[in-house]
């Protein structure tokens, strides 16, 4: 496996893996809340591809994963319980992370995750943090396993309908 910031060649393959998490959640449990055709979109993908920030993981020239690495949380993460003061600049959030859920439970996830720590790492950075809507507990598990700690439920003022509040976590290095 391996994890590459995507070009606009793989746009479509991206959106294609994000429509297929998407629909199988509408079919399953919808953790995230996300919706086809909404979000996570084409429109959701081109733009963080344009932006430099968009990342899938492949395994065999199949995309099997995606996420969004950037610095921007989307919201108001200044009312987060956190453990250690970080100011803009020393930290990246993780959005938008999806496996293929035909590969569930392979590591697809962890591996994508332990991506981003050594990128931030390697750029001086001095943490990751994210926000996943409070009952993904899959996403919670998968965080919280990998050493991130809890920082509250905060309402982060993003106004998405049946979204009232997000839970923080955070890894510091």
């Amino acid at each position: 496996m391996q994890v590459r910031q995507c070009v606009p060649a793989d746009v479509e393959a991206v959106t294609a893996l994000y429509d297929k998490v998407t629909l199988h959640l509408e079919q399953t449990v919808n953790y995230p809340r996300w919706e086809y055709g909404v979000y996570p979109s084409a429109s959701t993908v081109e733009t963080a591809v344009d932006a430099g920030v968009q990342y899938l993981c492949e395994d065999g020239g199949a995309v099997v994963g995606a996420f969004i690495l950037n610095d921007d949380p989307q919201g108001a993460y200044g009312r987060g319980e956190w453990k250690t003061c970080r100011q803009p600049g020393e930290f990246l959030v993780i959005h938008t992370l999806a496996v293929d859920p035909d590969r569930a439970g392979q590591g697809i996830g962890r591996y994508m995750v332990r991506a981003c720590v050594e990128y931030a790492a390697a750029r001086g950075l001095r943490a990751i943090r994210l926000d996943v809507v409070p009952d993904n507990l899959p996403a919670r598990r998968l965080y919280e396993k990998m050493g991130f700690t809890f920082a509250g439920e905060k309402d982060l003022e993003r106004g998405i309908d049946g979204i009232p509040r997000f839970a923080l976590y955070e890894l510091n290095f």
